[in-house]
């Protein structure tokens, strides 16, 4: 049987093969083995585990991020963590009812950091992740993949990770999103403004939504269980649709992450069960 680790590189080399915006590039700022410390940290939460994601796309929210957020937050609860989403509106709003959420304000004049701090005191999370959130450039504003100022319309995740007493764990397939201060040398590299928040673990993929599904291949490893045959990714696309999503890239109401088609983030799914020897 091969090692965990030997295993954690294969998974990182699969999630980022595609190359779609230069994610290889950045694997080699990263030390060997990121999906693996950060799958080990969540393995060990039984309490409540913030998921932060929700990346605004005109005057909507797009697909990456959401899909990932939800089949992690679905395995976490089966394994009898406490997962919170964590997202502003319209993404609050959209999920609030089916999952136990917490709400983000939007282009508030509030102290965020004293809200994410009292959030964090309320809830004492175990781990704080975010998937495809954006994250705060060094000039303290917010940039989409085009180089906008999306700022005003731009929920702030950033506190959570710099107040958390708990480890912190960020997903990101581009460069602007939280975490990616970890890299500032390489991200810079970029043709993107990139983000300077920093995280515990950096975990990168050519697609957000698939850096979840990396973490719940190790999970099901250690709990000798395929979690991830129980991930739907057409399902939860087409639950996000229906209410209201977009692809980022497009900015069309399509069943699609990034572009692409749903079959390839099954394919993903298909390649991860057979690496960890479920298929």
């Amino acid at each position: 049987m091969k090692s965990l680790l030997s295993l954690s590189r294969q998974i990182e080399d699969l999630l980022v093969g595609r190359n779609l915006r230069g994610m290889q590039q950045l694997q080699q700022a990263l030390r060997p083995g990121y999906y693996l410390r950060a799958a080990r940290i969540l393995n060990q939460c039984q309490g409540v585990v913030f998921i932060g994601t929700g990346f605004p796309v005109a005057d909507t929210f797009e697909t990456d991020g959401p899909v990932g957020a939800i089949a992690l937050y679905d395995c976490l609860q089966y394994l009898g963590a406490r997962p919170v989403l964590v997202c502003g509106d319209p993404l609050y709003s959209v999920l609030k009812t089916d999952y136990h959420c917490h709400p983000l304000p939007i282009n508030s004049q509030q102290d965020l950091a004293a809200l994410a701090a009292e959030a964090l005191l309320h809830y004492q999370p175990q781990a704080v992740i975010s998937i495809e959130r954006p994250g705060r450039a060094r000039d303290g504003k917010y940039y989409n993949m085009r180089g906008e100022d999306i700022s005003g319309r731009c929920a702030s995740f950033d506190d959570f990770l710099h107040l958390a007493a708990c480890p912190t764990l960020a997903i990101g397939d581009g460069g602007n999103e939280i975490g990616m201060g970890n890299i500032n040398t390489a991200v810079s590299k970029l043709n993107i403004i990139p983000a300077a928040t920093e995280c515990d673990e950096l975990l990168l993929a050519d697609v957000s939504n698939w850096g979840a599904y990396g973490l719940i291949a190790l999970l099901s490893v250690w709990r000798e269980q395929d979690l991830l045959a129980q991930v739907q990714p057409l399902r939860i696309l087409q639950y996000l649709s229906d209410r209201g999503s977009v692809d980022g890239v497009s900015r069309l109401n399509t069943l699609t992450e990034d572009s692409l088609d749903a079959s390839e983030g099954i394919a993903v799914i298909a390649s991860l069960r057979a690496l960890c020897g479920f298929s």
